[in-house]
């Protein structure tokens, strides 16, 4: 990449990270941030894995795993309801009998 391109994509990077600060946008931000560290423990337990260490990186996968859970609980949980209404839809729409 050349060094104007790299220049370029910072800026429009600082752009929208700035409109999203005055659309109100900004806790996606540091939620997108938090999720950041559970997703490097879970990279760093696959490498490890791979690797032949098992024990460590089973360990940080393990971590990263539980805590990317928590932090996905919400959606997971937001996802669940939703399945669970179309669910319940399609059951209702194929008891009927014309």
């Amino acid at each position: 990449m050349k060094k104007n391109s790299t220049l370029g994509l910072i800026l429009i990077a600082a752009g929208v990270l700035v409109a999203m600060k005055f659309l109100g946008l900004g806790h996606v931000i540091g939620w997108l941030v938090s999720l950041l560290f559970p997703v490097i423990l879970l990279g760093l337990g696959y490498i490890g894995w791979r690797n032949g260490n098992r024990l460590i990186g089973g360990i940080l996968a393990f971590i990263g795993a539980i805590m990317l859970l928590g932090k996905l609980s919400g959606l997971i949980l937001a996802l669940l309801a939703i399945g669970l209404i179309v669910w319940g839809v399609a059951k209702i729409k194929d008891n009927r009998s014309y």
